[in-house]
Parts: structure tokens; sequence; C-alpha cells
């Protein structure tokens, strides 16, 4: 498993971990976010035990009080204001990652992990609108739209895949997806303060 680009010295125990999710950031030359500055506005927000997670805008953090839908919106604001990014932010706290990892419905085998795509909302109303691509599915590619994530394996692979182009494009704004391996890296890198 792949270390995280900074791990936190300390645990804050007790307080609940979040897990945020940015949007399209670091590909190509838009929306850059560099990691340091990013753990750097986590920590300014007040948050602890901040780590992040390969340079695609993956952290976890620990933060008393607030739902998850108020700490995406202070970093939302926090990374236009200090870098005048302005990218969907999505915020879940641990318990719901671990949720989302074990209620897959398609649990891919090791040799797919990167061809198989989890998409997060912050609003769960978000993930209906993925509904429509379902159409766009042949066997063996199959999606799966749950309570609180989407589910899709790309069995050709990501770019053979009319849904995932979709869902990485217009269709699917209001998500963010991550492959399989980065999900379970995430999970372990949430629970260390578990």
């Amino acid at each position: 498993m792949e270390r995280p680009e900074y791990a936190a010295p300390g645990v804050t125990y007790g307080m609940p971990r979040f897990v945020v999710l940015l949007r399209g950031v670091n590909v190509g030359k838009g929306n850059r976010v560099p990691m340091a500055d990013f753990r750097r506005i986590l920590t300014t927000l007040g948050y602890t035990d901040v780590a992040t997670l390969l340079a695609s805008g993956n952290a976890v953090f620990s933060a008393s009080g607030r739902s998850a839908t108020t700490h995406a919106r202070a970093i939302a604001a926090a990374l236009t204001a200090q870098l005048d990014v302005s990218v969907p932010t999505i915020v879940l706290r641990a318990t719901e990652l671990t949720a989302i990892v074990t209620g897959n419905p398609i649990v891919p085998p090791a040799a797919d992990h990167s061809r198989f795509l989890v998409a997060f909302a912050q609003e769960a109303d978000a993930l209906g609108t993925l509904a429509p691509l379902a159409t766009l599915a042949t066997a063996p590619e199959r999606l799966v739209i749950g309570e609180h994530a989407a589910y899709l394996h790309c069995a050709r692979g990501i770019l053979e895949s009319p849904v995932a182009a979709a869902m990485l494009g217009r269709a699917g704004r209001a998500v963010t997806t991550r492959n399989w391996a980065t999900v379970l890296k995430l999970e372990a890198l949430a629970s260390t303060a578990a």
C-alpha cells in the first residue's frame, strides 16, 4: 500500500474523522491544488490529524461538531479564497466511507481495482442524476446506484466506457469519482485515527 504524502504524527482520539474529495483538481493545467497548500488550508480551518493521499485532492482530518456539508462549504470557500480554485468539494464521515465500502454490491477482483469507480456526492439526490447513464452500460459493464454512492465496473477499461466518460464529464458534475484502489487506501488512512 502506498504511503500517504503526509502522515499526521499524532491522533486526536474521540474526534470524528472526515474524508474530503475534490473534483477535477491537478488534471491538466487548471485547478491546481498543491497538496502542501491543501493540508495548510485544512489546518488553518482548525482541522487536526490532516493527511493527504496522492495528488488528486484526497484528504482526511479530524474535527469536532459541524456536519459534513458544513465542512464541505468551509473547505470550498477557503480553496476559492486562498487558491482561486472553485471545484465541487465533497466531505463525508469516515464511518460513511466504511459503509460505502462494505455496501459495495459489485466487489471487483483485485486486477480490476483501477477499472472500478465509486462516485461520491455531497447530497444523495445528486446520485439520482446518474440514473440515465445506466442505459449506456452494456455487459459486462455494470452501474449500480446505491443510497450513498454509485458503483461502476468498467470491465473493458475506463477509456472504453461510455458510462465513465459521461460520469467524468458534464453528466457527473455533481459527483466525484475515485477508483477502488484509492477508495480502499482512503478508508485505511481515515481509520488510522478511529
